[in-house]
Formats: C-alpha cells, structure tokens, sequence
C-alpha cells in the first residue's frame, strides 16, 4: 500500500514513539491521547500500559458482542449489575460465558490491537492527561511502552511485505473470482460475505468480531489470490477536475453587429405569416408606411439668460431705528430749611452719661499716683 512503507519513518510516529517512552521512564500514571488518524488513548499505570483504546480497533466488548457469546441483553444486564463497569469481568465468569485466563488473553490481544490500528494510522501530536477512571479492560502486569511498540511495529513491517499489502483504513474490497471445489476458510466465507466495496478492512473488523491486524492480512492474501478485487483508485474520493485536453468554453462572440435604429425598417424583410401556413395563397403582403427615423441624440434648448435685474446684487433693506428712550425727569429740589423757622431756640445739649468703669479707674489710678503728705506738715503748716 503507498502510505505503509514510510509509515515508521513517519514524524507522527517519532512523537509517539518519544511521548511512550518518556511515560514509561518516568513511571507516568493516567492517560496518553493521541490526535490523528484514527487515533486512541494509552492508559498508563506506574510506566506500563495497562490498556489502549481506538475507534480503529474493535475492543474487547464488540468481539465478545460480534462473537455471539454474548448478547446484548445479556451485556447490558451484565454492565447494570456490575453499577456501570465498561467491563464486567466478574459477572461474566459467574455466568460461565467465559473464564478468567480467556478473558486475560482477549484483553491482552485487544490491547495490541489497538496499539497496531494507532501506529499504522497517522499521529498528530500526544498529550498527558489525568486518568478519568478506571481503565477498561486493564491487564494485570501491564506491557512496556518499548515492547508495545516494537510489536506493532513488526506487525506493520510484516503486513508491508505481502505481495498486496492493505491499509487498514483505505482500501474497499469487492468480492472477487473463487474458483469452484476451492474451500474457504470461517473468515474468508465472512470477509466475502461482508465486502461490498464499501467498507474498509477496519469496517470489516468490526463487522466479523476479529481484530483489524487479522482481517488486514487475511484481505491482503485474499486480494493476492484473486478472491477480493480492490481498485486502484476505489480507496480514495475522486476530485473530478476538467481534463487537460477539454477545450474550455467561453462565451461565444456575436456574429452579426446590433440593428441601426436609424435605417429604413422598410428594408426589414416581414414574413407573411398566411403564406408560411399556407403556402397555396399567393397574397401579396400589404407595405408599411415609411417611418420617420429617430433622431439618437435629441438637443436641448438652453435655458434663456437671466434679466439685469435677476444678476444685480440685491442687498438686504437696512433694519428700522430703535426707539429712543424717554428723558428722565429732573429731579426736584426741596427749599432749604431757614434756622429758626418751627420757633425752637434752645439748643439742644448732648446728655451727659454717667462715669463708666473706665473713668473710676482713671481716677483711682491717678489717686494712687498722687503722694499723701503726712498728718504733722498739715498741722504745723496750718499754726
């Protein structure tokens, strides 16, 4: 197949390659994602891979399903007792549907699975993310991110070394040419019953309830036999896009130049339509009336000049005067007053007020000033 034989030397599957190995040496537990096609998840506990999931690989539940083991009912009895559990190992060991080392080595053989259909397909990118729950169908001693990977690595190498070698999710195989008296195999019988040029190898896995590396090498020995038949083409969408070759339309010019409006319409041959029906009746047809031609630009008069009047300046009339306000009146005078006119001569005085308590310490004050002459000078002055 043209995409398996660079498919490990591929840098999506480098990314993948480092992201398990760094998980495993630092002894990473939850969950490892991985974006592309189809993609899946790693669940890691201690540095071991204790589960892969993928939409590329059937798991463990749709072979028990596919089988016919298991039913449905039974299942989504199965799950409800179990409170839920995306594997209820224990209930179907008590049931008897199967034993616990069978479902070990399904368990085991679905994680590989996966780990194939995830490094056959394209890888984005990966990214650590905490574990969301208990992984479903967990093996018990896990597997080494290195030795995984060197498993679906030989599975690829393997599966590129066939003669017609499949990828899982590309090719549509039809059934082919089985010469007859040939016997077949249980999944040969399913694989030709099931292909329909439809479905991948992928769709077929889930189809028959086998793992997808199983059915990819069964189609590819069955494609080299000639019982499946696989077009070139048929595993990719066909863009139709013009040929090379195929003239490309363009719009097609005009062969004849638009009618002059101008020209006689006289000259315009008019079939007779009487004579076109029936041809017996030799009428003549009746002529037209000559139609004056129609002038293509009608001229326009200019409007007349304007009068002297219309282009002298037109100033606006001056506003009217404001009124002026009325005078003020003067004012009156009164007579002035003549002295003794109301009869009163006495004039009047101020009244006095009495002393105050400033004035009584004026006068103590200046009485302390004042020295006292003795008792004796008095008397002596006075005899």
């Amino acid at each position: 197949m043209a995409g398996v034989r660079d498919s490990l030397g591929r840098v999506g599957h480098d990314l993948l390659t480092q992201a398990l190995d760094s998980c495993g040496t630092e002894g990473f537990t939850g969950e490892l994602r991985v974006a592309g096609t189809p993609g899946g998840t790693f669940h890691l506990r201690d540095g071991l891979v204790v589960a892969a999931e993928s939409p590329g690989a059937p798991g463990p539940e749709a072979l028990l399903l596919r089988t016919g083991r298991v039913d449905g009912e039974q299942w989504a009895e199965l799950v409800r007792e179990a409170g839920g559990s995306r594997w209820p190992a224990a209930g179907l060991v008590a049931r008897g549907c199967a034993g616990a080392a069978e479902l070990r080595v399904l368990c085991v053989m679905a994680l590989q699975d996966a780990a194939f259909a995830i490094s056959a397909g394209w890888v984005d990118g990966c990214e650590r993310a905490p574990a969301a729950g208990p992984p479903p169908a967990a093996v018990a001693g896990g597997e080494p991110p290195a030795r995984l990977l060197q498993e679906a690595a030989r599975k690829v190498t393997a599966l590129d070394a066939l003669p017609c070698p499949v990828r899982p999710d590309r090719e549509r195989p039809l059934p082919g040419a089985v010469p007859p008296g040939r016997r077949l195999s249980s999944l040969q019988q399913e694989l030709l019953l099931h292909a329909d040029g439809r479905r991948t190898t992928r769709d077929l896995a889930f189809r028959t309830g086998r793992g997808v590396y199983t059915v990819t090498v069964e189609t590819a020995r069955m494609l080299g036999e000639g019982f499946l038949e696989c077009a070139d083409g048929d595993s990719l969408v066909p863009l139709r896009l013009p040929a090379a070759d195929r003239p490309v339309h363009h719009l097609r010019p005009r062969t004849a130049p638009l009618p002059d409006l101008n020209r006689d319409l006289n000259t315009v041959p008019i079939p007779d339509v009487n004579t076109a029906r029936a041809p017996h009746l030799n009428t003549a047809p009746t002529p037209l009336p000559p139609l004056t031609p129609l002038p293509l630009a009608i001229p326009l008069q200019a409007p007349p000049p304007p009068a002297a009047e219309d282009t002298a300046v037109r100033h606006p009339p001056p506003p009217p005067p404001r009124p002026s306000a009325p005078p003020e009146p003067a004012a009156v005078s009164l007579p002035r007053r003549t002295p003794g006119a109301s009869g009163i001569t006495e004039a009047l005085t101020p009244q006095q007020n009495g002393a105050s308590w400033k004035g009584f310490l004026r006068l103590w004050t200046a009485d302390r000033r004042v020295p006292k002459q003795p008792e004796h000078r008095d008397q002596q002055m006075e005899s």
